[in-house]
This record gives C-alpha cells, sequence and structure tokens, in this order.
C-alpha cells in the first residue's frame, strides 16, 4: 500500500484529478457506492490516436482513484453512432456508397469496407478490438441501442417536460438564422431514414410526441424509442444524467458544448460530472487531427514504430498543452520511456507516483536495464546494415558478450520497432553532408586519432579524444558544431548520439572504417 503521506504530497495530473472529483461527487458515489467514468467517440471515422488517448487517460485516473478510495469504477466508452453521417471521410473506400447515405445514423449507414452491418458497427469494432489490445477495462455503450431498447427514455420525457427551459440555455448561444429552427429533438424521416434538423409546430407533452415541419408537411413522430435523437449539447446531458456519470474528460473544442451541457444536466436534476478538459492533438502541420481527414499518426502506424506503453507514455504527459502527434516525434518519446524506467530503479515512493511510467504500468514498472536509447540504436540499424532482429542481436552481442534475448523482451522488441522505423521514415529523410577541404581535414585528423584508440577504452575517454580532435581544428570556439558536422557526414543528420558511447559499442575499427567511406 502506498503511503497516505505521498499520496497527499504528490501533484501528478491523474491524481489530482482523482482527488477533484472525489471531492465534487463524495456524496453521490457514496450513496450508489460506484464511481462511473466516461469518454466518448463518434464513429463518423476510423478511430484515431485522440480517441485512444482519451480512454488511456481516464483508465489512468481510475489506478489513481484505486489508490485513493475503495469505492468500485466502471469505465463507459460510449458511441454516438446515431449521430447522422455529415460528410465522407477521405480515408475510406466506396465514396459513392456513402455519399448516398449521408444525414442517416451511422448505424444505418452501409459499411464501405463489407465486414460489419454498418459503418458505424465497422468504426465500433475497430475502437473495441484496439482498446482490449492494449487490455483496457470499459463497458461499451451504443447510443443507438440505448435509444431504440428505451433505455433513455426516462430521460426523454424529462428533457420534453423542460422543452422551454432547454430552448433558453441554447437558443442566445445561436444565430438569428438558427434560432428560428432549432430544436433539441431530431427525428428520423420515416420515409428516407435520414436524421433532419427541421423545425418544431407542436409538441404533445401527454403523448412523448411532437409534430414537425417537415418542408410544409407535418411529420408527427413519438420522441421515445429510437424516432428521435437529441442534438448533440443536450444528448450529452441526457447521457450524464441517464449513465449517472461522476467523470468526463474533454478536449478543450468542447469546453463551451460542456458548460451548456452542464446547465441541461442542472435543469432536469442532477449535478454535472466533474471535468477536464485537455488539449488537443496536432499533426505536423499544426493542424486539428480529425477522423474525417485521417491525418497524423494512425494507432497502428505508432504501433508498428514503437511499444504500447510508449504511446501512452505520450498520452500521460502534459494533457494540458497541445502536442504534435506524427512519426517523427516517436523515438524521442521511447528514448524518454527509457529514461523513465531507468530513474524508476532509484526513486523513493513520492517520485516514483510522479514518474509517468509509475501510471504507464499501473505501478509495476519493469526492471529490465536500458542497454541503449532507441535513437542510437536507429543509428545502428543504418551503421550495421542489419535488416533483421537476428543480424542485429548478432552484432550486439559481439560487443555485450553476457546478454540474452530472453532476459531483454523489451530492447528486442525495441530491435524490430528500430528497423521498421528507420526504413519506413529516416531512410527516406536522410541528406548525407560533404565535407569540404576543412572539414575533410578535421575528418582526417579524427580518423588518426582512432588509430591510438581500442575497444577496452571507456566511452567518456574516446568522448575526450574527439573533443580534442574539434578544438584543434578549428571547432574550439564551437564544439558543438564539430559535433553537427559529424552527424550531419556520418548519420545524414544535424542529430546523433552521443559519440564516445557510440564508438565503444559500435567498435573502433568499425566507425574509423565507416568515417572513411562517408568522406570519399
Amino acid at each position: 500500500m502506498i503511503e497516505k503521506e505521498n499520496l497527499d504530497k504528490t501533484n501528478a495530473w491523474p491524481f489530482v484529478e482523482a482527488k477533484k472529483m472525489l471531492r465534487e461527487r463524495k456524496s453521490f458515489v457514496e450513496k450508489k457506492g460506484k464511481i462511473i467514468l466516461q469518454t466518448g467517440y463518434g464513429p463518423s471515422g476510423l478511430p484515431h490516436i485522440g480517441t485512444f488517448g482519451e480512454v488511456a487517460r481516464t483508465s489512468m485516473m481510475v489506478n489513481a482513484l484505486k489508490q485513493l478510495t475503495d469505492i468500485p469504477t466502471e469505465i463507459i466508452t460510449f458511441s454516438d453512432d446515431m449521430d447522422g453521417l455529415r460528410k465522407v471521410p477521405v480515408n475510406v473506400p466506396n465514396q459513392e456508397l456513402l455519399n448516398k447515405n449521408l444525414h442517416k445514423p451511422l448505424t444505418q449507414v452501409p459499411d464501405p469496407f463489407a465486414k460489419f452491418a454498418s459503418f458505424g458497427e465497422h468504426n465500433n469494432e475497430m475502437l473495441k478490438n484496439f482498446l482490449d489490445k492494449f487490455k483496457f477495462k470499459y463497458s461499451f455503450k451504443s447510443s443507438s441501442v440505448l435509444y431504440k431498447s428505451g433505455f433513455f427514455n426516462p430521460t426523454l420525457k424529462l428533457i420534453l417536460e423542460n422543452y422551454q427551459g432547454i430552448m433558453d440555455i441554447i437558443l442566445p448561444t445561436l444565430g438569428k438564422e438558427r434560432q428560428r429552427t432549432y430544436s433539441p429533438f431530431l427525428p428520423i424521416c420515416p420515409d428516407t431514414g435520414k436524421v433532419l434538423e427541421i423545425p418544431v409546430l407542436e409538441i404533445l407533452k401527454e403523448k412523448s410526441k411532437i409534430i414537425f415541419d417537415n418542408n410544409g408537411k407535418k411529420l408527427e413522430t413519438s420522441i421515445l424509442d429510437g424516432h428521435c435523437k437529441l442534438q448533440w449539447k443536450v444528448d450529452w446531458a441526457m447521457r450524464w444524467y441517464a449513465l449517472d456519470i461522476d467523470f468526463e474528460m474533454y478536449g478543450k473544442d468542447l469546453i463551451e458544448s460542456a458548460i451548456l451541457s452542464s446547465r441541461i444536466v442542472k435543469l432536469i436534476g442532477k449535478v454535472k460530472p466533474s471535468g477536464f478538459a485537455y488539449e488537443l492533438f496536432l499533426d505536423e502541420k499544426g493542424e486539428k487531427i480529425s477522423k474525417s481527414k485521417g491525418n497524423g499518426i494512425t494507432i497502428d502506424q505508432w504501433l508498428e514504430y514503437a511499444s504500447p506503453e510508449s504511446l501512452s507514455l505520450y498520452m500521460y504527459q502534459n494533457p494540458k498543452r497541445a502536442k504534435k502527434l506524427y512519426k517523427e516525434i516517436v523515438p524521442k518519446t521511447v528514448d524518454e520511456y527509457l529514461d523513465f524506467m531507468e530513474k524508476a530503479k532509484n526513486q523513493n515512493e513520492l517520485q516514483l507516483l510522479m514518474n509517468p511510467v509509475w501510471h504507464v504500468h499501473n505501478g509495476s514498472i519493469p526492471q529490465e536495464d536500458t542497454i541503449m536509447s532507441f535513437s542510437m540504436l536507429l543509428n545502428l540499424v543504418e551503421t550495421s546494415n542489419a535488416d533483421s532482429k537476428e543480424l542485429l542481436w548478432k552484432f550486439v552481442k559481439k560487443y555485450k558478450k553476457d546478454i540474452s534475448e530472453k532476459n531483454y523482451p523489451i530492447f528486442d522488441n525495441l530491435i524490430g520497432y528500430a528497423i521498421k522505423y528507420f526504413n519506413d521514415v529516416i531512410k527516406l529523410q536522410k541528406k548525407y553532408k560533404t565535407p569540404n577541404a576543412n572539414e575533410k581535414l578535421a575528418f582526417e585528423a579524427l580518423i588518426k586519432t582512432l588509430n591510438n584508440c581500442n575497444d577496452e577504452m571507456l566511452p567518456e575517454d574516446i568522448q575526450t579524444l574527439i573533443y580534442t580532435v574539434g578544438k584543434e581544428n578549428g571547432y574550439s570556439e564551437n564544439l558543438r558544431d564539430w559535433f553537427k558536422l559529424i552527424y550531419e557526414v556520418v548519420f545524414g543528420e544535424e542529430n546523433g548520439p552521443r559519440m564516445g558511447f557510440f564508438i565503444s559499442f559500435f567498435g573502433v575499427n568499425e566507425t574509423r572504417e565507416l568515417i572513411k567511406e562517408k568522406i570519399k
């Protein structure tokens, strides 16, 4: 058990948010004997990393809650799959098929992949399969199922009872034109199956029915059993009420929606859940990641290049800061993950609670020693020309004779990721510098120095000799430029590994031959 004093002191964000939620919802969670957290997903496109991030972060909060209270927890992953398909995602096949089914509920749109009964079901299954892969514990809820089964009926009646009060909350936020046609209820057209946004003519509260103006023709429909769905902000409030949600995190673009939904849930008789607004993920151009665009790195791509734990680490870090999410950030994240694991070995309990890998691994941090950074491993893939795990392991064992694959499962996986990442991403971006006459002289001096080195030397001693060569060959004022030159000529990048360590691992003779090859 973690000491209470350390639980009180830690300011790791999952603990901060868990404590805040327990303060705000204390009487409610104690009365029902359960804490219910929700994550929302709109299956209008293929699930992306942002969706995963919401579940991962909520799971981290659950891990913190388990240290703070004995009250059971449940994460509901809710799919708004009764929403109408507003536009066709660019990253799916059969665009024409989807165009023909615009504005229909997602669970009524045919699956363009021809694998499931609908596009909504296809995306739901993709999401569930992915979350299962990460062993997340959650309860999946489908909007279509809950509407059509009648689960939402009692709350829908409450919404209708408070129709005018809800209109008073929403209408001031809309433009004049939208005010004239707005209704919290969206009927499903019996003829076309589309979700309609049409004005209300008359409300029949006793019958739980509404008469709409459907282009001059009266459309009388029940609000129950999936004949209508609610507009987004009202739907969100209804969900909080009907599912008795205690906590939900959401992107900062939904802050205004959350404020309005909070007012609506209060109007119909409950206190809003505790909330947490996180910053958005951006692609390499600084644009918001979108399901319909398919921009940024995908879940599958990340898992081809790095471990699930490194992805979880990326989700943990700085949730209230906008972060770019693209292929080039993977190596840095992996190295941070390895670094945090090493630090954990010498940390006390309070420091561990502040260490991101404690949250990534739910307190059970692997004890495997780090052989080298991912960045250096990528350089090793290039310089050794190894194109398989077996070849790279042979190379590693040449210099680390006492290690075995079975004792280093994290590093073993890292080797496979490094080969894949190097071939898919780095190889295509390499730009090797051709040294000029003076720079070539500096490299020749470095080769001469390496002639006097051997593989038994300490990395620090080799590093000192490289410093000396730089100082004696025009870089005494700026050694950073000397190392930048080495990286650009030898590795085709502006940054690279600590050369003393690289040489001691790669081999003095091998490095000397490598440099000779690069300055020809």
